[in-house]
């Protein structure tokens, strides 16, 4: 599974490396990248802890057609091109009828297609979701006690991440729109499966048009696109126990702890 990332790229960053054209800003407006942000929201600034329930930064292509298919669409479509937008982490099916336990944030790569959770967002709703790397924990044995150790994995070239994600928009009770997403997952590499037996897909970079085009509603098909890293495309290090408070968000999250170092360092 994957239940924290960093993003720390800023807005410039992600439109060069995602050919992004425009920004869908939290009050609605949207912004063409070419001509400069102003105000970005709080969800682009650098993140090096992000977590469930939190609005994380999404790559989306527009709704078919000239009219608007569902909400976001039309800032998309505005934006001409791709669009970053903010999604809260933890997907809320259009059934739903509460908020409730309805937050799932990773979706199996082997099964989306056929779950009703998630068929809906596999065939119509498919987006990026940009990444430095993720975290996972694996458990040490240690005096009789168990610990969770907390490691980073990151692509070994240093490259951003583009995982696969899925999108919803769920309507409140209060008739507003709630947009939010899920991490596409499968097998953990080899060299990975040690620390957790799950890893976030990706989606290659020749693949980034066909996988956002909402035009492609064959839902197989679209998850025929997905990259499944090999042993040699990822790695992982461990880092401080700090990353296990949600609140501690700095850039010394990602700062590899060496064998004399303690585990709880800064927790």
């Amino acid at each position: 599974m994957c239940g924290r990332y960093a993003l720390s790229a800023d807005i410039g960053e992600l439109a060069e490396n995602f050919a992004i054209d425009g920004l869908a800003r939290d009050d609605g407006e949207i912004l063409q990248i070419a001509e400069g942000v102003r105000n970005t929201p709080s969800w682009l600034a650098p993140r090096y802890n992000i977590a469930p329930t939190q609005t994380v930064a999404a790559v989306l292509s527009p709704a078919p057609g000239s009219g608007v298919q569902d909400p976001g669409s039309q800032a998309a479509g505005e934006a001409g091109g791709r669009v970053l937008v903010g999604l809260r982490w933890g997907l809320v099916p259009s059934w739903a009828r509460g908020l409730g336990g309805r937050a799932v944030i990773n979706a199996r790569l082997e099964t989306a297609d056929g779950k009703p959770y998630f068929r809906a967002a596999v065939a119509r709703r498919r987006c990026l979701l940009p990444a430095d790397g993720y975290y996972e924990w694996y458990a040490s044995k240690q005096d009789g006690r168990t610990t969770k150790i907390p490691n980073f994995i990151h692509r070994a070239d240093h490259s951003p991440m583009a995982m696969a994600g899925l999108f919803e928009f769920w309507r409140t009770p209060a008739g507003e729109w709630l947009s939010s997403c899920a991490i596409l997952t499968t097998r953990a590499a080899d060299n990975l499966g040690h620390v957790h037996d799950r890893m976030p897909v990706q989606v290659a970079p020749e693949n980034w048009t066909p996988w956002l085009d909402r035009d492609l509603t064959d839902g197989h098909a679209a998850l025929e696109m997905v990259h499944i890293p090999a042993d040699e495309e990822m790695t992982a290090y461990r880092v401080s126990s700090a990353v296990n408070r949600v609140a501690n968000d700095s850039a010394e999250l990602l700062e590899p702890l060496t064998d004399n170092q303690e585990g709880n360092k800064g927790g």
